[in-house]
């Protein structure tokens, strides 16, 4: 036996299947407009539609991992809650048994033309539209193509005496089987991969179907490694989340394995009944497992949450995502819809405020949890400004007196201010994980000038926002001294720091990181000055 063509061809072409599942997920989301992550935002109100949702995503991405990781990302973000992930995470299991059923599909042989037609769409076609279907086209051919250069390479194993022996092995364990195909997974970190080599060398009679099947539950316990690793240093409420996955594939396949003999039985009556070959009957067996785990766990969805409470402990600050008094219904009563909409600016400030208070906390502790939550109020502070930006549009476009008017556009003015205060806390939190990268280290004026600094932004923050909430001119009055303040320390702290520069008790990278962090606060001031000149200028409309 020839090891090194073995090796070889079974490398070469995995490589080239994980490509084509890349580049055939890449031309899909291109050609959905690439909104998969707004799609998860925005319609998983419950874990119904949760699973609805994942199961599109993963369809469209052609990875179960990329969604659960994005979920995991949401939750982390604070824009989705842990239920809602779960049902997620239930569907992008069942969205992932569409690359199986795609390699049920024998269409080896017409790899190289179906390649062909991709190039020939991607470097012959100048439309961007036929360009993304080109690739996807190229990706699924490059799919197949790489099922075959694996498939030719393990071929010589069916005559390897102890490889046959390690299937009668595996026929006779099934949790050996469930153990292999955890572990290769976990080693690949792509189900996909692993379900589509099990149904190549099924294909080349090399393992039945009966040994498959541990081996197919497996996978998708190991899929859930991804997630896990995603999780590292994410806050509580993501680790659960990634808890929750493992916990899911872990029941189900425990379920299935049980159930191994009427789960096998059943399938050969399927693939018989539809006369599928073996390829394909692994793929209904996939399908099967991830839709029957779903619709019996879907109901414990509750209960699901309760144990990854109790496994991964901590306390979980929920961050309250998506609107909290924006009301449709109010719409048609502009000035009652004014005042909402005005409450909901006041909360998007207060993130603002807080984002730049976990962000100094980060600089100055290097903890990366505060770092972490300056950035998820930072992502909310994106989808409040989205959402109540539409809001008022949406009253806008009924009838308004000259003085509602006048509001309306004083809050949309007061919402892009507020983003941008949110935006400059991100610069601060990229500007503090440099500096903890490099180990840039800063002298104790110059901490003590920026602890100063930041204390004055956040009065002046806090000053802007009362003006607004209250509709105070004084205390407006109150922010355009403090920014005017916050300008004269700027220029202070400027000209101390190239002093310090000159004496050589700072050096350029933590002179570059300072001037920067002083730029971004006196930002925050200017944008604070803006607030509070439109809380005077709506007095005098």
């Amino acid at each position: 036996m020839d090891w090194q063509d073995l090796i070889f061809k079974f490398v070469g072409g995995l490589g080239i299947f994980l490509f084509g599942i890349k580049y055939m997920s890449d031309g899909l989301q291109k050609t959905a407009g690439d909104k998969m992550r707004s799609l998860l935002e925005t319609y998983t109100s419950n874990p119904f539609m949760g699973v609805v949702v994942g199961i599109v995503v993963t369809i469209l991405l052609q990875t179960s991992t990329g969604t659960t990781v994005m979920a995991i990302g949401l939750v982390n973000a604070g824009l989705m809650t842990l239920r809602q992930a779960i049902g997620v995470i239930m569907g992008a299991n069942i969205g992932t048994t569409m690359t199986a059923f795609i390699i049920g599909i024998k269409v080896e042989d017409y790899a190289l033309p179906i390649i062909a037609l991709g190039g020939f769409f991607l470097f012959f076609t100048k439309k961007r539209m036929y360009q993304y279907i080109g690739q996807i086209i190229f990706g699924f051919g490059m799919l197949f193509l790489g099922l075959k250069t694996m498939g030719g390479g393990l071929k010589p194993l069916k005559d390897l005496q102890v490889f046959s022996d390690f299937i009668v092995d595996l026929s006779h364990n099934p949790i050996l089987g469930v153990l292999v195909g955890t572990v290769f997974t976990m080693i690949v970190q792509s189900s996909s991969a692993t379900i589509g080599i099990l149904q190549t060398i099924a294909d080349e009679g090399m393992i039945e179907l009966f040994p498959a099947l541990p081996v197919l539950f497996g996978d998708n316990i190991g899929t859930t490694i991804t997630a896990v690793i995603a999780a590292i240093g994410a806050s509580v409420a993501a680790k659960r989340a990634a808890a929750v996955h493992v916990i899911f594939n872990v029941i189900g396949t425990t379920l299935f394995i049980i159930a191994l003999y009427p789960v096998y039985h059943l399938i050969v009556w399927l693939g018989e009944f539809t006369g599928a070959n073996i390829r394909m009957q692994i793929a209904y067996a996939h399908g099967f497992f991830n839709v029957t785990n779903a619709l019996i766990q879907l109901p414990f969805v509750g209960a699901l949450a309760y144990i990854v409470t109790r496994i991964v402990p901590g306390e979980m600050k929920e961050l309250e995502f998506g609107p909290k008094y924006l009301d449709e219904r109010l719409l048609t009563n502009p000035s009652v819809g004014l005042g909402q909409a005005q409450h909901e600016i006041i909360r998007m400030g207060t993130y603002a405020r807080e984002s730049l208070n976990d962000a100094a906390n980060y600089f100055f502790t290097k903890d990366e949890k505060a770092g972490n939550l300056a950035l998820q109020k930072e992502e909310i502070i994106n989808d409040l400004d989205k959402k109540t930006t539409e809001y008022l549009v949406k009253l806008q476009q009924n009838s308004m007196n000259e003085q509602e008017s006048g509001k309306a556009s004083i809050l949309m003015q007061t919402i892009n201010d507020i983003e941008r205060i949110g935006d400059h806390a991100e610069n601060i939190v990229e500007l503090s994980e440099f500096s903890i990268t490099h180990k840039v280290e800063f002298s104790s004026q110059a901490i003590d000038e920026l602890k100063k600094m930041i204390d004055l932004t956040d009065t002046t923050i806090a000053k802007a926002l009362q003006a607004l909430e209250h509709d105070n001119q004084a205390i407006a009055e109150q922010v355009l001294e403090l920014e005017s303040e916050l300008d004269q320390m700027e220029r202070e702290f400027r000209k101390s720091h190239i002093t310090r520069l000159n004496n050589q008790l700072c050096n350029g990278s933590s002179g570059s990181v300072f001037l920067d962090i002083l730029s971004n606060l006196e930002r925050m001031g200017d944008h604070s000055k803006n607030i509070a000149q439109y809380v005077i200028c709506g007095n005098n409309l």
